[in-house]
């Protein structure tokens, strides 16, 4: 799966300076540290707090928030929109706390912080013996749903996306990969995605972010037209994979992640049909945890041709 941020390019990591990445890279360590092994209520406090800090910090991811709820939500009013931002700050604040754990976490105490719910529709798939497409969204906790399901069932392949930071990057790859799962290069992944399905395997890849519009299609989401990629959608359609719905999404109730399979979604072979089927059902999971989708993301970002930005 594409994880944590948006595109980045390799232009990008040129610019950057070795003092930057090691300073980056050094307090990524030490708030990792003080995360894992930091009583677990004292670490809650601590990640959410990191989240907020975020928030304060960078007033206009509240911005894009509040502007993509506002036509995605359009009968709800400002202080229900305030309450989800909050809800998805304090989301990424767990989240990070499970990052930091996960060498602490294992087959023996896995179910402590998550559960499957649906996991029949996984196994319908298995039997198809064309391997498993995890259609998945920054919904809950990304990183979990599969670092989970290696502990839980077996290591499954996720496409992964290079940090800017390189330092960084190559501590998020390590723990990544710590359950066993294969880590897809976004540089060759439609070759690595297919090998890995012929095989029958797992592969999960993170299909909620704006795409441009030479590799999209406009398709309905929440009301409005977004660019959403085709390439899931080929890759369905060549491989013969079944393609589920997946998502890790907290339980206050439990105290722990729900990993929720969705019914797997029928595959046309046409890339638009299917995108849009594909999408419809990332939306329906975000609808039942709105308050868990990264709605900082510029979604919508990408217009149809002659139409303005939503982001001005």
């Amino acid at each position: 799966m594409t994880w944590l941020s948006p595109a980045v390019g390799s232009s990008r990591l040129r610019k950057r300076s070795p003092f930057r990445n090691a300073l980056e890279a050094g307090f990524a360590r030490c708030l990792i540290f003080a995360l894992a092994y930091s009583p677990r209520p004292v670490a809650d406090r601590l990640g959410i707090g990191c989240a907020k800090l975020l928030d304060f910090t960078l007033p206009r991811l509240r911005r894009i928030a509040n502007r993509n709820l506002s036509f995605a939500y359009p009968d709800c009013d400002s202080a229900w929109r305030r309450r989800t931002i909050d809800g998805v700050f304090e989301s990424v604040g767990r989240l990070l706390v499970t990052f930091a754990r996960f060498p602490l976490i294992t087959k023996e105490n896995v179910s402590r912080w998550i559960r499957y719910d649906g996991f029949e529709h996984y196994e319908r798939a298995k039997e198809r013996g064309h391997g498993v497409l995890f259609a998945t969204a920054h919904l809950g906790n990304w990183e979990l749903s599969a670092y989970a399901h290696a502990l839980l069932t077996e290591p499954m392949g996720v496409v992964v996306r290079p940090l800017d930071n390189p330092r960084i990057d190559s501590i998020v790859e390590r723990r990544r990969a710590l359950s066993g799962n294969i880590l897809l290069s976004k540089r060759d992944f439609a070759r690595s995605i297919l090998q890995a399905l012929r095989k029958n395997e797992p592969v999960g890849i993170l299909v909620d972010q704006n795409s441009s519009a030479d590799n999209g299609a406009f398709v309905p989401f929440f009301g409005k037209f977004a660019c959403a990629n085709l390439t899931f959608a080929k890759l369905a359609a060549r491989s013969g994979a079944a393609v589920i719905p997946g998502f890790a999404v907290w339980s206050g109730q439990e105290r722990r992640y729900i990993l929720k399979f969705y019914p797997a979604i029928d595959i046309t072979g046409d890339p638009v049909e299917d995108t849009r089927r594909i999408q419809h059902a990332i939306e329906i999971a975000i609808r039942e945890a709105p308050d868990q989708w990264l709605w900082i993301h510029r979604r919508w970002k990408t217009r149809p041709e002659g139409e303005p930005s939503l982001y001005s």
